[in-house]
């Protein structure tokens, strides 16, 4: 952190009702939508912790999960040295009748290299900060249990994907975090069990695909019709489908019995495309052009800074947004618990997503050059280190693999302004092989080849700060995506996160101002290139973050800064050029 900067402690409504009422099981609530049994225990609470850097302890005492230790929340607040291992320690009975036959040992995520120990033996270690993994723990369950987590956490940019994490935050970099940062959990399930449920929908139904040991045969309900399972796949018609939009988010929910088990799920029926229209190519949901008029989403907060005090705090963001007239958000490089995205389905907003970048950042090539125009040039030369490719790639498709069940999930972003770009379009074509339903944009506003017959993406993706948004240097034919433009700032007195330094692309001291300088920038530059075939526009950003005072919401999301009334007569504007 720099220093001489004086930053102040903000809380989120959320956050306030968490300090006053002090619940002993935070996010106590069930972690896997797409999947829900009956059985959950939660290992959230009062945790005891140890940091030590080599042999000297800088921390001893209790620790409040899932919150971060650098969170305010978790009851330390406190960024360690670069180097430190954390150990983690909860002591647990299991209620009367919680064992049925195996127990599951689960953890949300924890950044980034965690060692796990159940009773003193050994589980085995993960690798990620943003994936979940389980372990079964049926043969060393007792009466008194001991659960144990040692994690490092080296932030190694040129490996493992680490998103805006930076140990010197400030600008557009934040505080680093570390540790278990989801929720911790225990399911008991039966000996043969359903071990995960893959649905494929379509215009006219869904395939459902379950997998488990052994035989799997058995029935998917949906409503009062019953769909028989056999070799682990069973196929739902649905007669005059009722389709997902953000107008409408529809879902359609199921239960699926293998023997013992069952399981509820849901699915969704929409469908997206690209068509031309008028000789311009438009992103189409459902059969019909959609303007996608999205905000740029970090998933940073005031007091737990990777997580809301509360799931409702997700609730709260997605409803802000809506109310102000947006359809999208785009998730920026972060991967959130599914709980996020299960409230984006029902609620109806669209994501676009994000993979977590890692590799080295430059500001000379990333952004100073970008920035005046140096946008072409050949991917294949950068970030050549093998292990750093090897990361991406596998962050990629377990984040595509976990979030594919999502209907809101409308959109993948592989690379984000260049940051740890390489070899486009052999990633792009490894993302289209394992999901082929949704728009992929390579390269998010910045590094293209200087050949566009060597340019692979479903769209061409701009990002405008310090210039008129315009579309004359599009350079093909595909759908047009402003990814990121805007940026204002308007800091809110008694609701930033630093009282010194300030981060934004205009600044305004006034809200009529800001409100004003925003509203012309819509209808000025954003919504006449509707016509010329802009389909979407991502607006930097839902809230401030730290030192970003460029959100719509201030950080603490106290403080909305714009009028309901007039975002949603911009909102309107956009949707009536799209027609």
């Amino acid at each position: 952190m720099k220093k001489n900067v004086k930053t102040v402690t903000l809380y989120t409504p959320e956050g306030e009702r968490f300090i006053k009422e002090r619940p002993s099981v935070p996010w106590n609530i069930y972690p896997r939508p797409h999947m829900q049994r009956d059985s959950f225990f939660c290992l959230n609470g009062v945790w005891k912790l140890r940091a030590k850097l080599g042999e000297a302890l800088s921390y001893d005492g209790d620790i409040i999960v899932p919150f971060v230790p650098e969170s305010c929340l978790s009851g330390v607040g406190k960024v360690f040295e670069e180097g430190t291992k954390l150990y983690y320690c909860k002591e647990f009975f299991l209620p009367e009748g919680f064992i049925k036959s195996r127990v599951i040992l689960h953890f949300g995520a924890v950044d980034q290299i965690a060692k796990v120990r159940f009773n003193g033996k050994e589980l085995g270690e993960h690798v990620g900060g943003y994936d979940g993994f389980s372990f079964d723990v049926t043969d060393l369950v007792a009466e008194k249990n001991v659960l144990e987590v040692s994690v490092s956490d080296e932030l190694d940019k040129k490996v493992l994907p680490y998103g805006k994490q930076c140990r010197r935050r400030g600008g557009m970099w934040y505080t680093p975090i570390s540790g278990i940062w989801q929720t911790v959990w225990l399911e008991s399930v039966p000996e043969r069990y359903i071990s995960n449920i893959t649905i494929k929908p379509d215009t006219c139904g869904a395939d459902v695909y379950v997998e488990g040991e052994g035989e799997l045969f058995g029935m998917v309900e949906i409503g009062h019709e019953r769909f028989y399972l056999k070799n682990g796949h069973a196929r739902i018609e649905v007669r005059e489908p009722r389709l997902w939009s953000p107008e409408d988010p529809y879902l359609y929910e199921i239960r699926v019995r293998v023997g013992e088990d069952a399981v509820c799920s849901y699915f969704a029926i929409r469908n997206l495309e690209i068509y031309e229209i008028g000789e311009k190519k438009r992103l189409c949901l459902n059969g019909k052009p959609y303007f996608f008029h999205g905000l740029l989403d970090q998933g940073y907060f005031s007091d737990g800074i990777f997580l809301p005090a509360d799931p409702s705090g997700y609730e709260r963001d997605i409803l802000e947004a809506k109310r102000l007239g947006f359809n999208m958000l785009r998730k920026h490089i972060k991967i959130e618990p599914e709980i996020f995205y299960y409230y984006c389905d029902k609620l109806g907003i669209a994501v676009f997503q994000d993979m977590v970048n890692n590799g080295d950042y430059s500001f000379l090539r990333d952004t100073a050059l970008p920035t005046i125009g140096v946008k072409k040039l050949d991917d294949k030369k950068l970030h050549r280190h093998k292990e750093t490719r090897e990361a991406f790639l596998l962050s990629m498709d377990k984040t595509v693999n976990k979030l594919s069940f999502h209907p809101s999930v409308c959109y993948w972003t592989i690379f984000n302004e260049g940051w740890g770009q390489f070899c486009h379009a052999e990633a792009y074509e490894r993302l289209r092989a394992i999901d082929g339903t949704r728009f992929i944009d390579s390269v998010s506003g910045w590094f293209m080849p200087k050949n566009n017959e060597d340019f692979a993406s479903d769209v061409e993706s701009m990002h405008v700060y310090f210039k008129p948004v315009t579309l004359r240097e599009c350079s093909t034919d595909k759908p047009k995506v402003l990814s990121e433009f805007g940026g204002y700032s308007y800091k809110v007195e008694g609701h930033c996160f630093n009282l010194v330094d300030n981060y934004g692309y205009r600044s305004f001291k006034d809200r009529g101002a800001f409100e004003d300088a925003l509203e012309k920038l819509y209808y000025e530059e954003v919504i006449p290139l509707v016509d010329e075939g802009l389909c979407a526009a991502v607006y930097t950003q839902l809230t401030d973050v730290e030192d970003e005072t460029n959100g719509l919401l201030a950080y603490d999301r106290q403080i909305v800064k714009v009028s309901e009334q007039r975002m949603k007569k911009i909102a309107s504007a956009l949707f009536e050029a799209c027609k």
